[in-house]
């Protein structure tokens, strides 16, 4: 006669693989993508009438759909997108009334840690591309402009307070710089600009 085999006791075994798996779901982390880090202005009043931007305000910049570059009119690159936008945004000749045509127009703002009066672009970026538009494509062109804006902060930053703009811990002093270059880009719906 066969002797009867003993049952293995399994009660443990489940209670290690609970144990298991929520080790390895508190340990793991899971990739999420963060985007890009945009604060949108709030909505426009109902009743508000479109603003009329001149001409020469204006630093456009097109994407189509085989991700070529039109800049203000005339094929441009992704390397010198930065740079134009910068010297666009600077607009050197900052000192007094005086701007010449194909420069953006300046105001006048009161700024009392940079010294009181302060001239300051009314120059906008905007940036339209196309629906058929590569990810990649427009990705370096917002990282682009961007780049110009943080690096043309960073100057005046460096400048006045002899630190870089992320640097800058007290909140008066950031505020004023980004008073004196706010991030000037305007975003148009995508369109089928190249056909299909």
């Amino acid at each position: 006669m066969a002797r009867p085999v003993n049952e293995i006791n399994a009660g443990s075994m489940a209670d290690i693989a609970f144990l298991l798996l929520i080790f390895f779901l508190v340990t793991t982390t899971m990739d999420t993508d963060t985007g890009i880090t945009r604060k949108l202005p709030p909505p426009p009043p109902e009743d508000m009438e479109d603003i009329k931007v001149k001409e020469r305000n204006i630093f456009k910049v097109l994407v189509n759909k085989n991700d070529r570059l039109l800049v203000n009119g005339e094929p441009g690159d992704i390397r010198f997108l930065r740079q134009e936008a910068k010297e666009f945004l600077a607009n050197k000749n900052l000192r007094n009334g005086a701007v010449p045509d194909d420069r953006p127009e300046k105001k006048e703002v009161d700024i009392p840690l940079l010294g009181g009066t302060v001239w300051i672009s009314k120059g906008i970026i905007s940036l339209k591309n196309d629906r058929g538009t590569s990810y990649d494509m427009y990705i370096q062109v917002q990282n682009e402009l961007a780049a110009a804006i943080r690096e043309l902060r960073d100057e005046m930053s460096q400048n006045f307070f002899g630190m870089k703009f992320s640097q800058l811990t007290d909140e008066e002093k950031i505020k004023s710089i980004q008073k004196a270059i706010p991030v000037a880009i305007s975003e148009a719906e995508p369109e089928d600009i190249g056909g299909n």
